[in-house]
C-alpha cells in the first residue's frame, strides 16, 4: 500500500460541524434571549440590596447620631403637619400625581429624610410577595427605573393619625422585578417600611383596581395612620392601576422589626447560572459528538475510497 493510501486510510479524530456550531451558537442565543430577565432581575435586586444595606446601617451602627435621627424625625412630622396632604390617579394616568400643598414656611421636601444626600428616604419590605425595595424621594422615571418612589404631596412615610404616604414602582420592567408580584397581595398581609432606625409595620384591609377611565383620590384619614402602595395592572399591560392600602399596627410585630432592620435577603441563589451552564454543557456534548458522527462517516467514506481505488488496481 502506498504512503498515500495509508494517509488516506487513517481515521479522523473531530471534524468541525459547522453546521452544528450554527445551531448550538443559535440556541445558546435563544437561552440567553429567554433568561435575560431572570438575570437582569437578579442584578437589580443585588444592587438595590447593596444600596438599602449601605444606607440603613449609617443609622443602625452609629450610635452617636441618635440626637440628629430624633431632630431629622420630628422635622418629618412638622412637615407633615404642615402638609394639605393628598394624591390623584387622573383617568388614563399611570402615575398618581400628589395634590398636597405646603403651609408657608414649611421645610422643602427634598431636604427631609436624605441624610446622606442620595435621595435615599428608607426601606419598604413586603415578605410575602418578595419585596425589598429603597424608597426614593419623588417618582421620577430615573427613580422609578431603580426603586420604589415616595409620591411627593403625600405624607413622608414616618407614621401617626392623620397622614397617608403613597408608594408607587413599576411593573413588568424587563431588567426588575419591582412591583410584579403586588397583584398577589392579600387583606391581612403585613409589610413594613424603615426610614431611618425607625421601623414602621402596616396591614392590608383594602385592594383595589382603577379602570383606566376612572379618576381616584387618595386622601388621608384623620383617624388612621395609612400606607397605600401604588402600580400599573394587568403586568405587561398596564391599563388599569392596583391601589393597597394598609394601616398601621401597635406595636410592630417582633418578627417584623427584626427582618426590617436585618441585611437584606434578596437576590436568593441565582438558579439561572445552574440552567445556562446546564445549557452551556449540553450543547458542548452535542457538538462534540456530532463531530466524531462526522469523523465516523468520514472515515467509512474514506474507507470506500481506498477499496474502489485498490479493486481498480
Amino acid at each position: 500500500m502506498s504512503a498515500e493510501d495509508k494517509k488516506s486510510s487513517k481515521t479522523p479524530r473531530w471534524k468541525v460541524p459547522w453546521m452544528t456550531l450554527g445551531a448550538g451558537l443559535v440556541m445558546i442565543i435563544g437561552a440567553g434571549i429567554f433568561l435575560y430577565p431572570h438575570v437582569a432581575s437578579w442584578f437589580s435586586q443585588l444592587a438595590q440590596s447593596k444600596v438599602i444595606d449601605s444606607e440603613l446601617v449609617i443609622f443602625h451602627e452609629n450610635t452617636d447620631q441618635e440626637e440628629a435621627i430624633r431632630e431629622e424625625l420630628a422635622a418629618a412630622h412638622e412637615y407633615n403637619e404642615a402638609l394639605s396632604s393628598g394624591a390623584i390617579y387622573e383617568a388614563n394616568a399611570n402615575i398618581a400625581l400628589g395634590s398636597g400643598s405646603l403651609a408657608p414656611g414649611a421645610m422643602g421636601y427634598n431636604e427631609l429624610l436624605n441624610e446622606t444626600g442620595s435621595g435615599f428616604m428608607g426601606r419598604l419590605l413586603y415578605e410575602d410577595l418578595g419585596i425589598d425595595l429603597p424608597i426614593y424621594h419623588g417618582t421620577s422615571d430615573d427613580i422609578l427605573l431603580t426603586g420604589v418612589g415616595h409620591l411627593e404631596g403625600t405624607s413622608l412615610p414616618v407614621g401617626r393619625k392623620g397622614t397617608r404616604s403613597v408608594l408607587t414602582a413599576h411593573r413588568g420592567l424587563p431588567e426588575s422585578t419591582l412591583f410584579n408580584n403586588l397583584d398577589k397581595a392579600e387583606v391581612g398581609d403585613i409589610f413594613s417600611v424603615t426610614v431611618l432606625d425607625e421601623v414602621y409595620a402596616y396591614q392590608v384591609f383594602e385592594i383595589k383596581v382603577i379602570n383606566p377611565e376612572d379618576t381616584q383620590q387618595i386622601l388621608p384619614d384623620p383617624d388612621r395612620d395609612l400606607m397605600t402602595l401604588v402600580t400599573c395592572t394587568p403586568l405587561g399591560i398596564n391599563t388599569h392601576r392596583i391601589l393597597v392600602t394598609a394601616e398601621r399596627i401597635y406595636p410592630t410585630p417582633e418578627a417584623t422589626e427584626a427582618a426590617a432592620l436585618a441585611t437584606p435577603q434578596l437576590p436568593h441563589f441565582p438558579w439561572w447560572t445552574v440552567i445556562i451552564a446546564v445549557i452551556v454543557i449540553g450543547i458542548g456534548v452535542y457538538v462534540w459528538r456530532d463531530g466524531y458522527r462526522l469523523a465516523r462517516i468520514a472515515q467509512v467514506e474514506s474507507s470506500d475510497e481506498t477499496i474502489e481505488s485498490t479493486g481498480s488496481e
